[in-house]
This record gives structure tokens, C-alpha cells and sequence, in this order.
């Protein structure tokens, strides 16, 4: 090689210069970050860049420009190697809370932004990035900055506010601006109401000169970029060439080396499908490979330019050509627009994309379709160029390059006056997701005429290569551009374009509809042109012309509305304020300290568990040999190793096994583990170990489940009145199903665990990410063989739960205290992401069928339900599940005749659990399903329906609770009145008149949601508070702090129930140690239960103070306390509280089993794209009746944070699992949650006026859960518009819209001429790619 060569990696963290003699090649820069300089503010949440929680700012001098660039990156897929000469800034290096917050921190914090906290550093980093690089950006340009970031609590309204501030558009003056108006021309503000959740002016200035400087050194240096680097690890070496040569040479030598840019698609076949590339070459700084050229023809792209710097050409270039030139430059912007987020476009090169062959690639149809040109070169055959067309791919992740070639650069074309394109995707969720089907369109016409000379088309998605249909580019030369074109290339591309029923991917008939659909999109969008230019005799009609309109979504808008506190309150008095979550500024910084930021313990080992690959199969033999003599593995644990039981249930005892022993029942089951020196050395050992299994024949769903006759347990049922009587006496009767799919948990911190055994009497410590320490505590127990008393779990904070922590943690804690207790060692687990999903289960499937009876006027007056639950391998808490879905199966509708009987089926998935809603959601589900069936066969508004069965005072439900103080339709009214539905309900009709192929539909939907455990044990909770001689106290009490402000509003409540400031109160952590016995954090009764239990010990205490008080009735508390220390009175007590007056007995059919409601009402908005099934919400309005609000902020964010996870579980979020059991949907790149471009454009909340609530702590309600099933209405917003659209094809009446309403559903739902070329393969001729659970 010439030149200097070197193998010291060199690069600053945080302007601290960082020298690595020995760079491992398959570290990550977040392994490096964590595990070697402590920096943890950066976390792990996916390992795949697609949730960017690992986000870091990565800045290097570009020595041609001149200039210091900075860009955001995912630390997990960064390879530490990559970073030499650059500068690391982390979350740690740009503010403190000890130092002093920056303004993204303190703004971000401030505004509410961060619940759980685990993905805010992530989001913090993406905006100091944008904000070096552009110090006022447009909200625009903010609001994109975060499409690789995702959250799973706050609904991301409260960060886009914060982060407002910093924009052009901002002014100080905030909704009282002029051009901040939020367009809710009903909103009317009475006295005592606020809207002003964040006092703004008191924010930092943004002042560049306080942000760290680039070091000198690496500007000053040039041996940064021209030394060739080459590192060497255990497994990997990892060459760095600065010249093409050297590039050429190494090629030759190593023909089968990876060539590394971003890592984004290396870094995930390593990690996740254990692959092994024994050298790598990262052709980063060779000239040739980063130049960009203009040319006659063209802009030409060196190979190793990164995609943003692509778009960033892309778009100057636009500006600098006149339009018929850049036509293809257009096309490439808008897909870029869509390809992953900043952080993968950041780093991601172009030749990457093509080289790399994916049949979905995103880029590659459009390089095909403009017959983009390659150069490509060897050492062995030199230069040469190479037409993308349809012989490019060769096979699957196969190009016409040899294996010595490598990409030197692409030229993407001009275009001309006559030549037109386009690009076209579709996908779950606009931003950062993988293309369903994608598709590059060129035409070519004769000049000034509109005969086609050429037409080509290709397509991503539709077989094992991007592909070209070139039988039908062939047939429709010399013909015109006009409407008789448009039906025969359908009709050829559908015989061009085969997909077999059951081919990868699924979804065969809405993959082959879209490839017509982007087509006539594009049909459309060249004849408007054509039309404008007077070359075409066909006019477009203008209700055509929105299909071919690109997306666009206008800046987020919102508002907040809440009641103040009475003017006579106590400025101290903490109660109603919307105070911030007290753990926030930590959580902006960086400092909060989640499970696997702790440090290592001494003699610390990690766990990797071996899971069963089998759904479901006979255990015949385990083989841990080959594992245990790799490097760093100390021992294989297993069911032999367990000195107590080795079975355990969560709500029967011998559920399901620690460990399993004969017989695995799903895909994930714990079989064993390997304990070793780290993460990685267990991890790699675990997949070494064999297991020889007997295959069974699984159940997967619920209809083979009910097939099979396969339940948990026997029928339960719920009624009122006389059903089949009312059935027969009814005007109407109808029967349907519904299906509401699962939802993966999707917490941003993973299942994690440290155990550390004590060494005398039989001790553990265990520091769980857990909703319930109590039940890790005695599960863990009895594993051991020990009495509880010896098991302490403590827990901090966790980074989200949800439900999916409240057991399933137990399934991961155990066994690693099993192993810790055999070894005597600290053991550590934190699941990977993929790991997490595959073991933990999720929210239940829900299947129901129903018969519904109602007269003429719309009165419901019978309702029958058989509803079923996927429980999956053990029962968990399905039936409890299942019980709260059948509480709620009446929603807020007075239903005088009503029965539901519940079944839960036994299936091999992995056990499902707990989720917020907990079953209420499904159970509404299916009678808002039944309100619709009604609407539609009666013809009138499903609101009619609504309104006309509504709840009221005094009413009675299907299991007999009277409703007291009954809000229903309080909140209904204002609704109505807040989201000006009647007038905007004229506007989407006219609007769906006018418009073919956009529709719109809006809606209001009501919900009502029981607070109490259904289990009458679980509710009670305890509290323990002490004050200190100094005044201070600490406050302990039951509940776990999972990002909903529970210790925050715990601090509050003690705050007034003592009369002292919440400054002088601190909450540290729940532990048994503490509070014994606790109950789950479930349910949305942490504010409840706790804050009883919290004001009984501070009315002990006061109790004990009053005559110390009244003796010195001047003094202060810090006197008053120190009084009664040398008065030996004591300053700790404890607190107790149960829910009074409730129960129900399922054998009596009698009780009264929730203690109140909370009630809420929301109008949604939506926009459809008929042809390609992707939508918008472009308004949400919720009132919400939260009684007396304990922290107006915190009880916002948990409303927008449900609705928007809701959102997810409605039209977004869909489970795929084969028929024999294996689980596609592992990770962020196939599970799509909403992003920040999914909430409402406009997304208003308020905060229900007077309403009081004597049954919880200081007239407050619970909230967590009860706005989740709000989102419902989008969903019957979607069905609205579809409705629309399939009136317009002839189509009328009722129809099935199964949950959630994905593209590929409410597409197919559109049922038009284009849908009718694919008709849907007959169920049983065909084994279905995945199954629908």
C-alpha cells in the first residue's frame, strides 16, 4: 500500500480526545460510548436504526468545502472504526442539570416532552444537530428533523411545541399570534380556563457561542482523511483506503469483502442474522467515490456519497436548471423524502442502496425506470459502464458486477421537454418504513405529439428483484397517451406482474392493485401535463385531479385547555398545576439512570437465552457443549438448576415453566441460557446451542383454536333484559364480526434485569424494569427456594411498560436470578429488541361475533356478543382481559337487552398480557362496530346512532352499576361544540363530492372506561413517608414511575396533604424492602390508590405534629419538626388504602366492580388516498373528563400519548406470524408505531370543566388507559371515506374493516375497477404467507 498506514483510532467525545490502539471492527460507537466511557445518556432501543434512541451528533472537517458538517447518526449502527477524525458530541456533552441545561434540553423538559424518558435523549440530539446546522430552521424543517426518531409515550405533540420556539415562524405571543391561530373558530374560553401549559418567555436563548468547539487538531490535520487505516479484531479486519488503487487491490484479494458506508444494512445483517464478514473495507475517503460532477447528460455521484448529500445536490440543482431537465431529480427528491429518516440518509450511500440489491429498495425503480448509468471498475478489467435495466438484477441480492468490481459512480440523466417521470411508494407508515410495493415511471413521446416512443416501468416489491414488466412497456409503443391506454396497461400488468396467493410478504391482491395504481396516478399527473401544453385532446376532470397531488401535511397545530385553580389557592399548594415531570431535566440530560445505565458490578456476568425456534414441539435433546467452550462462556443454565419450583403463573399458580423441561409451546420459550463474561459472548454462544426437537402441530389463531375446541377454562358470561325476545321484537336484526388485531408493547427500554446475590442467608438484590415488584419478588422466591423476606427488587424508573411489564418481566427476571444464585455472580440481561418481541406477548387479539337488534329511529334494543381472546401458551391475564372487554362491550351506549359471553383460547404464540386498555378497547370495539352496522343499513349518521343510545344520569349497565355523576354526554355536547362538527360535516361532503379518488370522512366517538382492578385484591396500596430532622421528607409509596408522572403527582399530593412545598419532597424509588405487597402499577389506579395511601400517612403525621404546631403556631416547618424530634415523636409513618364498595361475583352475576368512570369524547377528521389506502388525520378534538385534574400537563400528555398509541392499534400497527408460529414482526424495520408525522394536524384536547369526584384523591380521575380508545375515531373516520369512495364505484351498505385499518385494508375496502382485476384467492387453496391472529 503507499501512503502512511495506521491502526490507531483517533476522534474526540465531547471535545475529550479519544485513542484507541485497538478498535474491535464489530463494536458499535454506542457499544464504545456505554460500555468503555460510560456515557449511557445514549441508550439502546432497536440495534437497527429505526428508533433513534441512540441518536449522537458526529461532526468532521470537510477539508475540500472548508466547513464543519454535522450530522446526526444512530450510535447503533455507526461502527466505532468509521469515527476516526471525527468529533462525538452526546447527549452528556451539550448540558447538565449541575451545569446548566442547553435550550433544546431545557425547552423539551420544560414543555412536558418527555414521559418515560428513554427515548428523549435520542430526540434532544436530532434537534441540536438541526439547530448547529441551521440555528432557525422553518417548522417544517423541525418537524422533519425527528423522522428517525420515534416515542411511545407522549404523542409528540408536547416536543413539537417545545421545539417550536426555536423556529422562523415562532412568535413569543404563542396562540394569541396572528399567524398561530389554531383554526377552532368554537373555542370559547371562560373564566378560569387555561391554555397555557408552558411559560415560554422564561426559556433560555439559543446562543451559538456557548456550543462546544470543533477540535483544532482535526481541522488543522489532513493525515485524518489520507492515512489508510486498518484495524484488526477478534473476528473482523477492517481495511480504510484513501486511494482507488488501494480500494482495486484490496477488492481483488478479498472478492468477497463488504464494502461499509453507513453500516445500515451490513450492521443488521450481522447483528440479526448472523452473518460474518471476515473483512471489511470502508471506501469513505477515496476522491473518486465522494466526488459529484454536472455533466452534459447528467449529475454524476461518486458511489460513496450519502444520500443526504444527494438530495441536498438534488434540490440546488433544481433551482439552477429550468424544469424539463430535472424531472427525474423531482422524482428522486420525493422518494428520498420517504427513505428511512436524517440519521440512515445521513450516513446511507448511494451505491449501498443499489449494490446491496434489496427487491424493496426504494431508489432502484427509479434507477432502472431513468436508466440511470453505472461505472464500475476492477483491478483485473478496468473501467466500465453498465445501463440500469432490466438485466441489472441478476437474482435475488444478485447485480451484473463481478465479485472484483466495485461502484465508482452513478449518472442520473436529464430529462427533456418530452420525457416525463415519476416515482411512486407506498408503505404502513409514511416516514422511515420500508416500501410495500414502489415503482420508477418514464415516458418518452414523439416529439410534440402524445405517442408514446417509450414507456418503462419498474417495480420494487413484487418479486425477488426490482423488476421490469417488459412485455407491457413493449406493447404500448406508438400508442396515445389517452383513457383507452389506462384499462389495457392494466390488463398487461396484471399478465406481467404474476403473484402467487401465499407469495413473501403476503398481501398478494394489494401489491398487484397498487402496481396499476401508481400507474394511473401517473397517467393522470403526464395527461394534466400534456393537457396544459394542448398535445392531448383528453381533459382530466377536476374530481381526478387529487390523485395526483404529492402528499402534503401542513405545520402541527394544537391546543390545550384546562381548568385553572381557584384564585384563592394556595401559591404553594401544588395540586392542578401543570408542574413538570420532576425527572425531566434528567431525562433531557442524559442523567436518569434506567436499568442497564447502571454500572457493572464486580465479577458481573451477562445472560443470553436460548429460545425454542418451534411453536410448538417435544423437547428431544439440548446440546451446550459447542457453547460452553466458547471464549468468555461460563456455564448453560436450565430447569436442573432450579432449587425451588420451576413453574409459575400470574394469575393461577403453574401457568407455564421457568424453564421449559419436555415440551415447548411457542416460538421464544425460555429453554435455557448461557452465562458469560459479556453481552455479546453470551449471545453468540446461546444460538450455538443445539436443541433437537419433535414437531407438533400448533394452533395459531383464534378461529383454529375454536376449531380445535382449544380454551382456557369455561365460558363466561354478562347479560341484561331479555335478548331473544328483544331480538324478535326488533324492527331490525343484523349480525357481523369484528376483529381488533394485536399490538406489540413497544416500550423504548426493553425487558431488563441485574440480579446480585449477597452471599449469606440466602439474599438477592434485584434491580427489575418492572410495573410489579411484588410478583418478581415471589415468583423469584420460590424459583430459589427461599422465603420473600430474602428478595429485594427495587426500581428507579422504567422506560415505559404499558402493560407488557406488569408480568411478563417476571419470565426474564427469574431465570437470571436463577443463574446468579447457582453462580454466586451479578447477572445482567437487557433483552435486544428483537428478542423482547419474539418472548414477551402483546395485547390480545380480539375475534367477536355479534347479532344485533334496533327499530326503524335508530334505538338499539338487543345486543348478542360471542367474544374470543388469542390468550397464546398460558393463561397470564387473559381471562382478566377478557373480563374488563366484556364489561366494556357496551361502550356508552344504553343497551337494555344485552348478553356477552367471553372465551380464551389456548393458541402456541407467546403469552399475551396486559396493555393499556386491558381489554376495554376490544370489547368497545365491537359495539361501535355494531353503531356503524346500524348507520349504514338504516342510511342515516353513525353520529345519530350515537347520540340516540347514549348513557345518562341515573342508567344502568349490562351488569348493573348505576352511573352516578354520569359525564357521557356533557362531554359529548362540547365535543360538538369545541370541533364544529356540523358545519365541518358539510365541508367533507362537498369535498368527497368533488373528488374521486381523495376522500375524507369525520366522526365523534364516545368512550367510557371503568377504573378498578377487576381482581377486588389488587386494589389497595401502601405509602411510607418519613421526615428527616432537616424538614425534608421522603416519600415511598407502591406505584412504579413508567413515564406517566406518578411520582411527580405522588409529590404533589403530599405536598398539599402536608401544607409544605414539593420542594422539600423527594420520591427515590419503590422497593419491597419499603412497601410491602404492592400491587401491580396497572390499571390507571397508580394516582388513586397511592395518593390515598400517601394522604393517610401525611394525615398520621400531622396528627402527631398538631400539638407542636399549636404551640408554636409561628414557627416554621423546619421548627415544628425539630420540636418533635427532641420530643420523641416519631416522624415515619405508613399508609393503607383500599377501594371501598366494590366487587362483582361472575357466579351471582351481581356487584358493583369499578368504583367510577372517566369519560371522553373525540372528533376525528381523516383523509384517504382511495387508490394507494394511505391517510392523513387532519384534525382530532378530544374533551375529556378528568375530574378535578391533579397536573393538567401530565394528564394532557397521558391523553395524547393514549390516543396516539390507540392510533397505532387502530391503523397502523399489525402483528404478521406464519401458520406454523414464527413471528415476522421483530423490530422497528417491520412493527410500525406512529411516528411524529402520524398525529392530527391539528390536535386539540380538553379538559372537561366542574367536574368533581369524591371518589379519588382530591376529585381527581384516573387516566392512563380511558383515552386510548378514543382513537376509534379515526378508524370510523377511515370507514367514512371509504364508504364514500365505494359509493362512488356502486358499492353500498354495510362492510368489514378489520382493526387496524392498514393501507393494504383500507385500499382493498375502496373497491373499484382496478381492485376487481385481482379477486382474492380462495381461502384453503393457498398456505397464507402470514395469518391474521
Amino acid at each position: 500500500m503507499t501512503g502512511d498506514m495506521s491502526s490507531e483510532l483517533v476522534f474526540y467525545v465531547n471535545g475529550i480526545k479519544v485513542v484507541e490502539e485497538n478498535a474491535e471492527p464489530e463494536t458499535t460507537l454506542l457499544q464504545f460510548l456505554r460500555q468503555k466511557l460510560g456515557l449511557t445518556g445514549t441508550k439502546l432501543g432497536c440495534g437497527e436504526g429505526g428508533c433513534g434512541a441512540c441518536t449522537v451528533m458526529v461532526s468532521r472537517f470537510d477539508h475540500y468545502s472548508k466547513k464543519i458538517c454535522h450530522f446526526s447518526v444512530n450510535a447503533c449502527l455507526a461502527p466505532l472504526c468509521s469515527m476516526h477524525g471525527m468529533a462525538v458530541t452526546t447527549v452528556e456533552g451539550i448540558g447538565s442539570v449541575k451545569n446548566g441545561l442547553h435550550p433544546v434540553q431545557e425547552r423539551l423538559a420544560k414543555s412536558h416532552g418527555s414521559q418515560c424518558g428513554f427515548c428523549t435523549p435520542g430526540i434532544i440530539m436530532s434537534m441540536y444537530t438541526l439547530l448547529r446546522n441551521d440555528p432557525q430552521p422553518t417548522i417544517e424543517h423541525m418537524e422533519k428533523a425527528f423522522e428517525g426518531n420515534l416515542c411511545r409515550c407522549t404523542g409528540y405533540r408536547p416536543i413539537l411545541d417545545g421545539f417550536r420556539t426555536f423556529t422562523k415562524e415562532y412568535c413569543a405571543m404563542g396562540e394569541n399570534c396572528c399567524k398561530n391561530k389554531n383554526g377552532n373558530n368554537n373555542l370559547q374560553l371562560e373564566d378560569g380556563v387555561g391554555t397555557d401549559l408552558v411559560k415560554t418567555k422564561a426559556f433560555l436563548p439559543l446562543d451559538a457561542t456557548q456550543d462546544p468547539i470543533f477540535p483544532p487538531e482535526l481541522q488543522n490535520s489532513t493525515k485524518f482523511d489520507t492515512d489508510y487505516l486498518i484495524y484488526r479484531g477478534e473476528r473482523v479486519v477492517w481495511h480504510r483506503p484513501t486511494k482507488l488503487d488501494e480500494l482495486l487491490d484490496l477488492k481483488s484479494t478479498y472478492p468477497d469483502a463488504r464494502l461499509v458506508v453507513g453500516n445500515t444494512e451490513i450492521g443488521v445483517e450481522m447483528k440479526f442474522k448472523n452473518m460474518k464478514y471476515p473483512v471489511m473495507i470502508a471506501p469513505t475517503h477515496i476522491p473518486e467515490l465522494v466526488d459529484i460532477t454536472h455533466t452534459d447528460l447528467g449529475i454524476r455521484f461518486g458511489a460513496s456519497v450519502t444520500l443526504s448529500r444527494i438530495d441536498q445536490e438534488l434540490k440546488e440543482a433544481i433551482a439552477k436548471y429550468s424544469e424539463p431537465k430535472t424531472r427525474v431529480f423531482t422524482a428522486v427528491i420525493e422518494m428520498l423524502r420517504w427513505f428511512a429518516g436524517y440519521q440512515i440518509r445521513n450516513v446511507a450511500a448511494v451505491a449501498g442502496n443499489i449494490i446491496t440489491a434489496s427487491p424493496i429498495s426504494d431508489l432502484n425503480p427509479l434507477f432502472l425506470a431513468c436508466g440511470a448509468v453505472l461505472e464500475v471498475q476492477s483491478k483485473e478489467s478496468g473501467r466500465r459502464q453498465i445501463t440500469m435495466d432490466e438485466k441489472f438484477f441478476l437474482g435475488y441480492r444478485k447485480t451484473a458486477l463481478t465479485s472484483t468490481e466495485v461502484v465508482i459512480n452513478i449518472l442520473l440523466p436529464f430529462t427533456s421537454k418530452n420525457e416525463y417521470f415519476g416515482g411512486y411508494k407506498q408503505a404502513y407508515r409514511r416516514e422511515d418504513d420500508i416500501a410495500t410495493v414502489n415503482s420508477g415511471i418514464y415516458v418518452v413521446f414523439e416529439d410534440n405529439s402524445n405517442v408514446i416512443k417509450k414507456l418503462s416501468l419498474a417495480y420494487g416489491g413484487m418479486a425477488i428483484t426490482t423488476i421490469m414488466p417488459t412485455r407491457t412497456m413493449a406493447a404500448v409503443v406508438g400508442r396515445k397517451w389517452d383513457d383507452s391506454l389506462v384499462m389495457d396497461i392494466c390488463r398487461l400488468l396484471a399478465d406481467d406482474l404474476p403473484l402467487q396467493p401465499g407469495s413473501p410478504g403476503g398481501m398478494v391482491e394489494y401489491r398487484r392493485t397498487l402496481t396499476i395504481s401508481f400507474f394511473f396516478k401517473f397517467y393522470l399527473s403526464v395527461q394534466m401535463q400534456l393537457q396544459s401544453m394542448h398535445l392531448s385532446k383528453t381533459k382530466v376532470p377536476s374530481y381526478l385531479h387529487s390523485a395526483t397531488a404529492p402528499f402534503h401535511r401542513d405545520p402541527s397545530k394544537s391546543t390545550q385547555i384546562y381548568q385553572e385553580v381557584a384564585s384563592g389557592q394556595r401559591e404553594e399548594d401544588p395540586v392542578g398545576r401543570p408542574i413538570n415531570h420532576l425527572s425531566a431535566m434528567k431525562q433531557a440530560t442524559g442523567e436518569a439512570v434506567y436499568i442497564d445505565d447502571m454500572p457493572k458490578f464486580q465479577n458481573e456476568l451477562y445472560m443470553g437465552f436460548v429460545m425454542s425456534k418451534k411453536a410448538y414441539a417435544n423437547i428431544k435433546s439440548v446440546d451446550a457443549s459447542e457453547a460452553l467452550s466458547m471464549p468468555g462462556v461460563v456455564d448453560y443454565i436450565s430447569h436442573v438448576d432450579v432449587p425451588g419450583k420451576n413453574t409459575w403463573g400470574a394469575a393461577l399458580p403453574d401457568d407455564e415453566e421457568i424453564f421449559a423441561t419436555t415440551q415447548v409451546l411457542c416460538e421464544g420459550q425460555i429453554i435455557g441460557g448461557i452465562v458469560a463474561e459479556t453481552q455479546i459472548q453470551a449471545q453468540r454462544a446461546a444460538k450455538c446451542v443445539k436443541v433437537e426437537y419433535e414437531e407438533l402441530k400448533p394452533i395459531i389463531t383464534i378461529k383454529e383454536a375454536i376449531e380445535a375446541g382449544s380454551f382456557f377454562g369455561s365460558p363466561q358470561k354478562i347479560s341484561c333484559g331479555d335478548v331473544e325476545a328483544a331480538l324478535q321484537q326488533a324492527d331490525h336484526v343484523i349480525e357481523g364480526e369484528c376483529h381488533v388485531g394485536g399490538q406489540e408493547h413497544f416500550y423504548l427500554e426493553t425487558q431488563a434485569v441485574i440480579a446480585i446475590p449477597k452471599g449469606e442467608d440466602g439474599e438477592m438484590e434485584m434491580f427489575i424494569s418492572t410495573q410489579n415488584p411484588t410478583e418478581s419478588q415471589h415468583v423469584t422466591a420460590e424459583a430459589l427456594n427461599v422465603p420473600a423476606n430474602r428478595i429485594v427488587v427495587r426500581v428507579k424508573r422504567i422506560g415505559g411498560g404499558f402493560g407488557g411489564k406488569e408480568t411478563r418481566s417476571v419470565m426474564i427476571s427469574t431465570p437470571v436470578a436463577i443463574a446468579a444464585n447457582k453462580l454466586g455472580r451479578p447477572v445482567r440481561v437487557m433483552l435486544d429488541r428483537d428478542e423482547d418481541m419474539l418472548m414477551t406477548g402483546t395485547r390480545h387479539p380480539f375475534y367477536a361475533k355479534y347479532k344485533i337488534g334496533f327499530m326503524d329511529g335508530g334505538k338499539i334494543t338487543a345486543l348478542e356478543i360471542n367474544i374470543y381472546n388469542n390468550a397464546g401458551m398460558s393463561q397470564d391475564l387473559s381471562w382478566a382481559v377478557m373480563h374488563r372487554a366484556m364489561f366494556h362491550s357496551d361502550n356508552a351506549y344504553k343497551i337494555p337487552n344485552l348478553s356477552t359471553t367471553g372465551h380464551v383460547c389456548r393458541t402456541n404464540i407467546s403469552s399475551n398480557t396486559a396493555f393499556r386498555g386491558f381489554g376495554g378497547p376490544q370489547g368497545m370495539m365491537v359495539v361501535e362496530q355494531c353503531i356503524t352496522d346500524v348507520a349504514y343499513t338504516l342510511g342515516v349518521s353513525p353520529i345519530k346512532v350515537r347520540e340516540l343510545n347514549l348513557y345518562q344520569e341515573g342508567d344502568r349497565t349490562h351488569y348493573g352499576q348505576l352511573l352516578e355523576h354520569c359525564t357521557v354526554q356533557r362531554c359529548w355536547d362540547e365535543c360538538l361544540n369545541q370541533s364544529d362538527y356540523f358545519r365541518r360535516k358539510k365541508e367533507v361532503d362537498i369535498f368527497n363530492s368533488e373528488n374521486r379518488w381523495k376522500k375524507r370522512g369525520i366522526t365523534i366517538v364516545p368512550t367510557k372506561f371503568g377504573i378498578a382492578y377487576t381482581a377486588l385484591f389488587l386494589n389497595q396500596a401502601g405509602a411510607l413517608v418519613h421526615i428527616y430532622m432537616d424538614g425534608s421528607v421522603l416519600l415511598t409509596h407502591a406505584g412504579v414511575e413508567m413515564g406517566q408522572g406518578l411520582h411527580t403527582k405522588m409529590i404533589q399530593v403530599a405536598s398539599r396533604a402536608l401544607r409544605i412545598p414539593a420542594s422539600k419532597i423527594h420520591t427515590s424509588e419503590v422497593g419491597t424492602n419499603t412497601v410491602p405487597n404492592t400491587s401491580p402499577t396497572a390499571a390507571s389506579c397508580g394516582s388513586d390508590l397511592n395518593g390515598m395511601a400517601v394522604i393517610n400517612a401525611c394525615k398520621t403525621l400531622l396528627e402527631r405534629l398538631e400539638p407542636i404546631m399549636l404551640e408554636n403556631p409561628k414557627g416554621t416547618w423546619e421548627d415544628w419538626i425539630k420540636s418533635a424530634y427532641i420530643n420523641r415523636i416519631s416522624l415515619s409513618a405508613t399508609g393503607f388504602y383500599k377501594t371501598p364498595g366494590i366487587g362483582y361475583d361472575f357466579n351471582t352475576g351481581k356487584g358493583r366492580p369499578f368504583n367510577y368512570f372517566t369519560s371522553g369524547v373525540a372528533c376525528s377528521e381523516v383523509e384517504i388516498d382511495c387508490l394507494t389506502g394511505d391517510h392523513q388525520v387532519l384534525r382530532t378534538d378530544i374533551v375529556m373528563d378528568v375530574g378535578v385534574s391533579l397536573n393538567p400537563a401530565i394528564d394532557i400528555g397521558q391523553i395524547e400519548g393514549g390516543f396516539t398509541q390507540g392510533y397505532g392499534l387502530m391503523m397502523m400497527e399489525q402483528q404478521k406470524i406464519s401458520p406454523k408460529g414464527i413471528l415476522y414482526t421483530r423490530g422497528p424495520g417491520n412493527y410500525k408505531i406512529p411516528g411524529f408525522g402520524d398525529i392530527p394536524v391539528q390536535f386539540n384536547v380538553t379538559l372537561l370543566k366542574g367536574s368533581v369526584n369524591e371518589k379519588a384523591v382530591y376529585s381527581s380521575k384516573a387516566i392512563g388507559e380511558p383515552p386510548l380508545f378514543l382513537s376509534s375515531s379515526v378508524f370510523f373516520a377511515a370507514k367514512d371515506a371509504i364508504a364514500s369512495a365505494r359509493a362512488d364505484a356502486g358499492h353500498h351498505g354495510n362492510f368489514i374493516l378489520p382493526s387496524p385499518a392498514t393501507p393494504e385494508r383500507v385500499r382493498m375496502a375502496c373497491e373499484d375497477q382496478f381492485t376487481d382485476l385481482f379477486p382474492k384467492a380462495k381461502e384453503g387453496t393457498f398456505t397464507p404467507w402470514f395469518v391474521e391472529l
